[in-house]
């Protein structure tokens, strides 16, 4: 895992992208030992024009300007203790945001930046964070309503990588963070899946949401097909792993 960063240190990104009413979402590019590795950040626009901002990128100042204008940061969510890097430096620039992690990746996220809660209330019924359920409380999903569907953001548990070249595609693709389809990776399911079940359920809850219109994923391209399909078929890998280990 990178060492967090210190100081404002701008990766390589695209544009801030309005992909629903009050959510944005922009792509970031981090360099890994072996591959380049897409990541993803998530905007929420709260009632009142407060932001809640999942898995944070530095961005250069027109995307934080393009950011600051949506609305007042005032959440920053770090959905797991491997999503830390840019905790720090968006807490020191904004000095009120108060940080969200789940209980489980807690200690790993106050090693960089204090968390003050694991139980953010957003005093928004849009919007809601999730200790996902058979993680070890060690990831955060939100589930963000608007008039035109729900949108289900989820950081690690699913790969969606589609674009991956080379040796560090092939790694990718071994891993299952890239593939032809959305995948739960190698190595979620070995250090992060603690209650197979228990997940498996909460991927059927959400499939069962009335209107569920995306997911976005910290690692790859939004899946806006059929995802609640989606759901059922991860939660059916789940369920076929957990019998072939019984």
């Amino acid at each position: 895992m990178p060492k967090a960063h210190e100081h404002w240190k701008v990766l390589p990104h695209g544009n801030v992208t309005e992909i629903d009413q009050n959510i944005l979402t922009v792509i970031g590019n981090i360099h890994m030992p072996l591959t380049d590795l897409p990541r993803r950040m998530t905007v929420a626009r709260l009632s009142g024009g407060r932001l809640v901002i999942s898995s944070a990128i530095a961005l250069d100042e027109a995307g934080m300007r393009r950011i600051e204008s949506y609305g007042r940061p005032a959440f920053l969510v770090v959905p797991s203790d491997k999503h830390r890097l840019d905790a720090k430096i968006w807490k020191d620039r904004y000095p009120a945001l108060q940080v969200v992690a789940p209980e489980g990746s807690r200690k790993g996220v106050e090693d960089v930046v204090p968390v003050g809660t694991t139980d953010p209330q957003f005093a928004d019924q849009n919007v809601q964070f999730i200790t996902v359920p058979g993680t070890g409380q060690q990831e955060a999903a939100l589930l963000i309503h608007t008039k035109n569907g729900t949108t289900l953001v989820l950081n690690d548990l699913v790969g969606n990588i589609r674009n991956s070249t080379g040796f560090g595609g092939w790694f990718l693709r071994a891993m299952r963070f890239a593939g032809d389809a959305p995948q739960i990776p190698r190595p979620v399911r070995w250090t992060m899946v603690k209650d197979a079940a228990a997940l498996r359920a909460q991927f059927l809850n959400w499939a069962a949401l009335p209107g569920l219109r995306r997911i976005l994923v910290s690692h790859g391209e939004a899946i806006e097909s059929n995802p609640a399909v989606v759901l059922t078929v991860l939660a059916k890998s789940l369920e076929m792993a957990e019998a072939t280990t019984a």
